[in-house]
Parts: C-alpha cells; sequence; structure tokens
C-alpha cells in the first residue's frame, strides 16, 4: 500500500497539536483545526489511530477524524474538462 503521508512524533502542548508530517514538524492551534480535541481530556487526546495509508488521524474516543490534506490546506476539487465541440 502506498503511503499519502508520512505522520510521526503527534503530541500535544496545551493547546496545540505538535505532529511531524512528511519529516516537517508542525504545530497546530487545537481552536482552529478542531473544537472537539481543544475541550478534550488528555487521555482522550492522546487514544489517537494514524490511518495505515497516512491519510489521517482518528480519536476513537471522540468520533473524531481530521485529514491530513486538511490540516495543510490541500485541496482536491474535482477537475473539469471541457468538452471540444
Amino acid at each position: 500500500m502506498k503511503q499519502y503521508h508520512d505522520i510521526s512524533d503527534l503530541k500535544f502542548a496545551e493547546d496545540f497539536l505538535i505532529v511531524t508530517i512528511d519529516g516537517e514538524s508542525k504545530r497546530l492551534n487545537l481552536k482552529e483545526i478542531s473544537p472537539v480535541l481543544e475541550k478534550a481530556s488528555m487521555k482522550e487526546r492522546n487514544n489517537f489511530e494514524i490511518s495505515p495509508s497516512g491519510y489521517g488521524i482518528h480519536w476513537p474516543l471522540l468520533d473524531e477524524d481530521i485529514s491530513i490534506d486538511g490540516l495543510l490546506g490541500v485541496s482536491h476539487a474535482p477537475q473539469w474538462k471541457k468538452k471540444i465541440a
């Protein structure tokens, strides 16, 4: 299976999620990425699963999912092709 992103070193520091994505460390404000995680206990925050493909992170105790592309601001808009008459 091709890995979409390499996700490692996920941890929390106060109101921030700190995670390494594709070798680059990111410090993300929980208020901006997930009100659910912002209000969660440390036990709930620290119980997470990284998808095998590297597409996202899931918190089962919170039923919260975050896409890595969403964190990185990557958009996957469909590419429409014009028909040539």
